[in-house]
């Protein structure tokens, strides 16, 4: 039909040429060059959008989550406990709370977020080649990026959507362009889950074989570890994807735009997660911003359940430690639903469920994970709130010494 473009090649076309290869004259390669490199930057805009400075922290945006996690709040915090606080068994743990476990777990947080700047600094900014390219993403700049990034976390979106908007929003003040920025998010998540996911498989299996000290019901053990076995089978998967992938495809879909524009938008995505991936392999192969990186996530993950740990013993539970771990990760999966902003209520009803499928005493699981929330979850958010108005004056700071987003 007239006006329509088919995609059967052109009568009598040769089998390898089409239209779309002539559509530059002899020798106009640089020309051509420069048109698929803004074609690779459109689609760079379709997967992440050019950053706002108000991407995240509007107000807006604030009343509205800060109105819903008011009301969480204080049916989780103080409702809850209100109406146990007739059983005479939850009054005994929190009598016998010791406030020197708690300032302990109050010193693991501030190693947590150590290791978490750590881990950012290791897959940002740790490499001479990066240091040299964007001298700006500092310690400093990272401490703000990193803290202002955690503060988005837990007041907006699930699973950590807001911290990653804010963080990418960042890297491109600082003058990262929009195809390295986000290979090293996909780079600083993949390092950072993996440590998670592994966790999972380790600590299932080695509860359920016998391997470690503690309970293991079926749900609580295999069945995580297998999701992550396989998701980590699949993230090595996903690294293999050809670096070419999208100009392969393109070329493939040569003369025919529709299909071409259609294949390249589908290919992204992947090809993005497959680059930051191996980003992230290439990071831990350095020496030293490898190491650094590696300590990070570990650190990370190993500070927030030693906070844990601590409040535990703080109530006068004594938790084995595989089953903690496994606790812990099982219950963090529910900041994957997105119901509610930052994962509260959702996470401490997964970690108080998971711990009581383990066989743990009831008043001491409830008091100890809603402690840890406050001190891993609520404390964090005044300094990074602070870290966010900071971060803002340093973005300001970069574009007057003439830093953009290419």
């Amino acid at each position: 039909m007239r006006g329509e473009r088919s995609d059967d090649p052109p009568v009598g076309a040769p089998p390898h040429e089409t239209p779309a290869a002539n559509a530059y004259p002899p020798g106009a390669e640089a020309e051509r060059a420069a048109e698929e490199q803004r074609r690779d930057d459109e689609d760079d805009g379709e997967l992440m959008p050019e950053p706002d400075s108000g991407l995240v922290f509007t107000p807006r945006r604030i009343a509205i989550y800060t109105g819903i996690v008011f009301a969480l709040v204080v049916g989780l915090y103080i409702a809850l406990p209100a109406a146990l606080s007739g059983l005479s068994e939850m009054k005994d743990v929190v009598r016998r709370a010791d406030p020197i476990w708690i300032v302990v777990a109050l010193g693991f947080n501030v190693l947590a977020f150590a290791a978490y700047v750590a881990l950012f600094r290791g897959i940002i900014g740790g490499q001479a080649e990066a240091q040299q390219s964007y001298p700006r993403l500092d310690w400093s700049a990272s401490y703000q990026i990193t803290m202002a990034g955690l503060a988005a976390t837990r007041l907006f979106a699930a699973a950590g959507a807001g911290g990653i908007a804010l963080t990418y929003w960042a890297l491109r003040r600082a003058g990262m362009v929009r195809r390295e920025a986000a290979q090293r998010m996909v780079a600083f998540l993949a390092l950072q889950y993996s440590v998670y996911l592994l966790a999972l498989v380790i600590c299932g299996i080695g509860l359920r074989v016998g391997i470690f000290n503690g309970s293991s019901p079926v749900g609580m053990t295999i069945v995580p570890a297998a999701i992550a076995g396989v998701a980590l089978i699949a993230l090595a998967l996903v690294s293999l994807i050809p670096r070419d992938i999208e100009r392969r495809l393109a070329s493939w879909s040569r003369g025919y735009r529709r299909r071409a524009v259609w294949l390249r938008r589908l290919a992204t995505g992947p090809a993005l997660v497959a680059s930051g991936v191996r980003t992230a392999m290439t990071v831990l192969r350095h020496p030293s911003s490898g190491l650094l990186a590696l300590l990070g996530a570990i650190g990370f993950w190993a500070a927030n359940i030693a906070v844990l740990w601590a409040c535990f013993h703080a109530f006068g539970e004594a938790v084995p430690k595989a089953v903690l771990v496994q606790g812990f990760f099982v219950g963090m999966t529910a900041n994957l639903l997105p119901f509610f902003p930052g994962g509260v209520g959702s996470v401490d009803a997964g970690m108080i469920a998971a711990f009581l499928a383990f066989g743990e005493p009831a008043s001491a699981v409830i008091v100890s994970v809603l402690c840890y929330r406050v001190i891993a979850f609520w404390l964090p958010i005044p300094p990074g709130i602070v870290a966010y108005l900071q971060l803002r004056r340093t973005v300001s700071r970069w574009r007057g010494e003439g830093v953009h987003a290419p």
